[in-house]
């Protein structure tokens, strides 16, 4: 990794933290509550944009791939005084937040009839 690159990795990591509780404190939804809109936003943006459907795995697996990205960052960057806790709490966003995608992306592909008219 570039020099340059090296010394503002952990500037934008801090950055993206900051950003997620701006995100919180200004909507006034929940921390919980965010993971889960995020989830299933991101995934039907994708699809839209896309012109796919949520039936395809690849939405899926972005939502889950950005998720897995958030916590590693937030377990780089955040030290709480007790690693389980964190680690609980890294767990349950990622619960959260990939709920909603999975339950909709196996509603579609194997009850498509509920999408329906």
């Amino acid at each position: 990794m570039p020099p340059l690159l090296t010394l503002l990795a952990p500037v934008a990591a801090r950055d993206w933290i900051e950003a997620k509780a701006f995100l919180e404190r200004f909507t006034g939804v929940s921390h919980d509550a965010l993971h889960v809109i995020v989830g299933v936003a991101v995934q039907l943006v994708l699809a839209a944009l896309f012109r796919t459907s949520i039936a395809r795995f690849w939405p899926w697996a972005v939502v889950l791939l950005a998720e897995l990205a958030n916590e590693w960052n937030d377990l780089r960057i955040e030290r709480w005084p007790n690693l389980g806790e964190q680690l609980g709490e890294g767990a349950k966003d990622l619960a959260l937040t990939m709920l909603l995608p999975t339950v909709l992306l196996l509603a579609v592909r194997f009850c498509p009839r509920l999408f329906r008219r």
